[in-house]
């Protein structure tokens, strides 16, 4: 899964990605990867589709 690092600001591999479930208006299911940027060590996140 590719994310944007805002420490690098560019386009990376998300290292060690992992999906989670975060609260959406109207009491609805969201999807978001999450994991680090392998050049910097940033925590990267990236919002999927509904669950």
């Amino acid at each position: 899964m590719e994310a944007y690092c805002v420490k690098c600001k560019a386009k990376r591999e998300i290292t060690g990605a992992k999906e989670v479930a975060m609260k959406g208006k109207g009491g609805t299911k969201r999807r978001a990867m999450t994991g680090t940027c392998p050049k910097c060590g940033t925590k990267m996140f990236r919002i999927m589709g509904k669950a």
